[in-house]
């Protein structure tokens, strides 16, 4: 994946910025955890099997919802995000691998895994399009993709006013509030076998398959 030094430019200082929030994310998030995004994780983790992949860890909130005995790997592009990620695997006692990388240039070979995950994470990943596609290389013909992220909202009103925000928030944390990753999952030829929008349709919750070759 080549990159310009602008791009490079800002990637920098995006990592920078979720190293920066990674002692202190869990708690500010605790709010959108129980409200928003309550039950979400476990309806997607509880779906996974075999060779499972989670793309952009983070602070590895989804660890205790996994199958035991899931032979999972997590990637991140925060250091301090992965290291929480860490400690919080060796409390639960998760088996886990856990690696730094970038989630549009995964360091997988092509259909090395049977289910990839990603929660709440697209939002804030520079091109996620190139991100999915990525999801879509490393998983297997009839692998499972399951994705949760904050979307824009049915409702026109909220969606203004996401619009809005996402002045703010793109240029200075990198996150969108007004995108719909179902769009690209579609366009890649997955077939959804469960989803759901929540709260106004901001949340939405996706498990699609990857076409049998």
């Amino acid at each position: 994946m080549s990159a310009t030094v602008g791009d490079r430019e800002r990637d920098k200082r995006l990592r920078q910025y979720w190293d920066k929030q990674a002692d202190t994310y869990d708690r500010r998030t605790t709010w959108a955890e129980r409200r928003l995004f309550a039950g979400t994780r476990p309806w997607l983790c509880r779906r996974a099997t075999g060779d499972t992949l989670e793309v952009a860890i983070g602070t590895g909130l989804n660890l205790e919802h996994y199958p035991i005995g899931l032979s999972l790997t997590g990637i991140e592009w925060s250091p301090a995000m992965l290291a929480v990620a860490r400690a919080r695997a060796h409390r639960l006692h998760r088996e886990v691998t856990l690696r730094d990388g970038d989630a549009r240039d995964l360091p997988f070979r092509a259909a090395q895994f049977d289910t990839v995950v990603s929660t709440f994470a697209l939002c804030s990943i520079p091109d996620a399009d190139q991100a999915l596609a990525e999801m879509a290389r490393v998983l297997r013909p009839g692998g499972l993709l399951l994705l949760a992220d904050h979307v824009e909202s049915s409702v026109l009103p909220v969606r203004v006013l996401q619009r809005l925000v996402d002045v703010v928030t793109v240029p200075t944390q990198g996150e969108r509030y007004c995108h719909r990753p179902l769009r690209a999952v579609l366009a890649m030829g997955f077939a959804l076998e469960a989803h759901e929008r929540l709260h106004l349709g901001v949340v939405e919750r996706i498990a699609a398959r990857r076409p049998a070759i």
